[in-house]
């Protein structure tokens, strides 16, 4: 059985906050994203890997087993339909929130709602929690403009300070869900290489729950 490990990451918020975390398990980059074209880095620990990849592939190359552990937001993985993935500890890092939101002096919605999103399975989940039809419009960015400009009555995206919306007139009108990055583990590669695993849960759990000390 190899002992390799390859842990998941997607750039932006989620590496830059993760990367600190890796640092107190005594996994450091060697390889710096920003400046190599490389996507598989290397670390001090001869036998870890980061992959970095796209945020919406992570859970993928999980349960497929191409990486054994992977951190992805919750949003992400919310929205992904596998069921291979074991999701063992909240990182509590890159948090956001997951709301419903329209025009702040719109007009009450009579006929049936269409709303924009990106996350269409969190959307349809959401309201069919609550027995209400909609018509889901996907799109992969500015959701704001779908009310704007009458393509949609309302939006469901992710919202961090809220700046954006009240620039666009819009108003939050539901919290659907709190976002934060988890650890993924690859339900095989936790039976297979459990002794390389545990410990990395373990000392991530210890840390977190000490608030990052």
């Amino acid at each position: 059985m190899s002992d390799k490990i390859t842990i998941a990451v997607s750039k932006g918020r989620i590496y830059d906050e993760a990367v600190p975390l890796l640092a107190k398990l005594g996994i450091v980059l060697i390889d710096d994203p920003n400046k190599s074209r490389k996507l598989i880095l290397d670390t001090n620990q001869a036998n870890i890997k980061i992959l970095i990849i796209r945020a919406t592939d992570v859970p993928t190359y999980v349960e497929r087993g191409a990486a054994e552990l992977g951190i992805a937001g919750k949003d992400v993985l919310m929205e992904y339909s596998g069921d291979s993935l074991y999701e063992p500890v909240d990182l509590g890092i890159a948090k956001c929130r997951m709301m419903l939101a329209g025009l702040k002096d719109a007009k009450p919605v009579t006929d049936r709602p269409r709303v924009v999103t990106k996350y269409t399975n969190i959307t349809r989940n959401y309201f069919a929690d609550r027995g209400q039809q909609v018509e889901i419009i996907k799109l992969y960015g500015s959701m704001e403009l779908g009310p704007v400009l009458g393509l949609s009555d309302w939006i469901v995206d992710l919202v961090d300070t809220g700046n954006t919306l009240k620039a666009n007139g819009l108003v939050t009108l539901d919290h659907i869900a709190d976002i934060s990055s988890r650890l993924i583990v690859n339900k095989a590669a936790m039976k297979m290489k459990n002794a390389l695993i545990k410990p990395i849960i373990t000392q991530l759990s210890d840390i977190v729950e000490n608030n990052g000390s």
